[in-house]
């Protein structure tokens, strides 16, 4: 779904019209010169702007947590070392157990010379993360990928009302439900990345808002790409009835089990 220019003599949105600035054979401007001018907006959006306010507002009707477990690398001792660094960027040491603040994940004993003291007002090798543009991600960490399995690495959607975990999560809506659901990407996990979450042919939602902040332009979707950290509200909108599965679209992740199916009924048709 489209909400931008529509051009007078095509019904494709936001593509323009070359033969909308021909001028007449007398030289003066054609009627859809000026036309071309206007903005034009989708009414079924514009009306959507108007009518979820209070979807914004109101808590989430179900919680979806984004986690994972990595016993690769966090499952051993735990004895204090001298020096720690990030698995990912090894050029990121710290004297003490922390994260890293390019990719947020923690740091592990190293054999690297443990890094002067900080300076005050330094940064330390813990911190917040940087969410970047939300759509690269750098996983420099090709030796402990090859080493990594189900079983060393685990990617989870954790039903944060229930405790219910990938398949154990049992959620069921009726066509013509409006259902608002918070997606939080937890950075307190042991490989906090990006997830793109994908919602099967149960119908379609709009992003209501990113981190809390509304979110400006509304389109239909069935996927949402979660940022390392971000919180997003969508509003799925429930049309089709049947089994339909949720899932992280990164094909490691949910053959890892990061996926859930949930069933879709009927609306009941008074009797006549």
């Amino acid at each position: 779904m489209w909400s931008g220019v529509r051009c007078s003599s095509c019904t494709s949105p936001g593509l323009s019209n070359s033969t909308s600035r021909t001028a007449r054979s007398d030289g003066a401007p054609g009627a859809a010169a000026g036309s071309s001018e206007i903005l034009r907006a989708d009414p079924e959006l514009t009306a959507e702007h108007h009518s979820i306010g209070h979807e914004v507002e109101r808590p989430p009707d179900k919680v979806l947590t984004f986690y994972s477990l990595m016993p690769l690398l966090y499952g051993g001792d735990a004895t204090p070392a001298s020096s720690y660094a990030c698995p990912m960027h090894p050029e990121v040491t710290a004297a003490e157990p922390g994260t890293c603040p390019k990719c947020g994940m923690k740091l592990v004993a190293s054999d690297a010379p443990a890094p002067p003291a900080a300076e005050p007002g330094q940064g330390a090798a813990h911190g917040g993360h940087d969410h970047g543009d939300g759509l690269e991600w750098e996983d420099l960490m090709p030796q402990i990928n090859r080493a990594s399995d189900s079983g060393n690495m685990i990617w989870q959607l954790i039903d944060r009302q229930t405790g219910a975990v990938n398949g154990d999560i049992s959620w069921s809506f009726t066509v013509g439900d409006r259902v608002k659901i918070r997606l939080v990407n937890e950075m307190d996990s042991d490989h906090p990345m990006h997830h793109p979450f994908h919602v099967h042919g149960a119908g379609r939602f709009l992003i209501l808002s990113r981190d809390g902040k509304p979110e400006p332009n509304l389109v239909w979707k069935d996927t949402v790409l979660l940022r390392a950290g971000e919180t997003v509200d969508i509003l799925l909108d429930v049309s089709n009835p049947g089994l339909w599965m949720a899932h992280c679209h990164i094909a490691e992740h949910n053959q890892s089990g990061m996926m859930f199916s949930f069933n879709v009924a009927r609306r009941t048709e008074p009797a006549r």
